[in-house]
């Protein structure tokens, strides 16, 4: 048997709802076989984050290496990248090993609010990473880091997608999840524009969301789908996780990304 190759390059969540955890569950369920760099561990639970170590650039980008050399990689995701230093080895090692199908989260804050990236490291995000998206899946406050700017309404999404893809990003999708009213994702690869509509599930455990959609998105590229059939699958994916989310913890409980394994789905 033989399955598409995945890579996520992410930090390690030890209560398991989010980072490369979620990640790799993502990747099994949507039948790619997952493969990791990991970037930082995190002390981490439904209530925040209280520790994280950052692993050196050399083994992050001897991890996408010898994975790469090995095993070859279908299509990757980057998530916490915490520093510039990091962002720049990453963006290295996916330019030279060709990596095309690359979907960007520009994970900056945790569910609980810990910062997840340096300041000093958006500008080496916007520079060096966001060039290299196949997809950018900012959430509304990190599209409004990204283009210094407030973004909230419909309208400013669309302009924030449009704007995205100018900054160099094959294709961005602006989720909405922060918005107050509408819950639409706004998709944008330099010639259609596409609004993804789905309700507001009315619960807190919310943690992973981010991680598991741009998991699933590059899951679909890895299988042979466009961004834009990605991006759909995965927005009925991360609706379905969020419905069946674990009601874990004494904070913010995970997604359930293995919903359809645990009898849920």
């Amino acid at each position: 048997m033989k399955l598409p190759v995945a890579m996520t390059v992410a930090g390690s969540d030890s209560g398991g709802g989010a980072g490369i955890q979620a990640d790799l569950k993502t990747f099994a369920v949507l039948g790619v076989h997952g493969t990791s760099a990991v970037t930082a561990i995190t002390a981490q639970n439904t209530q925040g984050v209280t520790e994280i170590l950052e692993l050196p650039a050399s083994l992050v980008r001897e991890q996408i290496d010898v994975v790469v050399r090995d095993l070859g990689v279908q299509a990757a995701k980057t998530g916490m990248l915490s520093s510039a230093t990091i962002i720049e080895t990453v963006a290295e090692a996916m330019r030279r090993h060709g990596v095309s199908k690359l979907v960007v989260d520009p994970v900056m804050v945790a569910k609980g609010g810990a910062k997840l990236l340096r300041d000093d490291a958006v500008a080496a995000l916007r520079e060096q990473l966001v060039p290299l998206a196949g997809v950018l899946t900012p959430n509304l406050p990190e599209a409004a880091v990204l283009l210094d700017r407030r973004i909230e309404s419909l309208d400013e999404r669309r302009r924030a997608a449009r704007d995205l893809v100018a900054m160099g990003a094959r294709a961005v999708v602006v989720k909405g999840g922060h918005a107050e009213r509408d819950v639409v994702d706004v998709f944008f690869d330099g010639s259609e524009l596409v609004e993804l509509e789905s309700e507001r599930i009315d619960t807190t455990n919310t943690h992973g969301s981010g991680c598991a959609f741009s998991a699933a998105i590059t899951a679909g590229l890895a299988r042979g789908a466009s961004p834009l059939e990605a991006v759909r699958e995965a927005k009925s994916f991360i609706t379905d996780a969020i419905r069946h989310s674990l009601d874990l913890g004494h904070g913010h409980g995970p997604v359930n990304p293995v919903f359809g394994l645990t009898g849920d789905g």
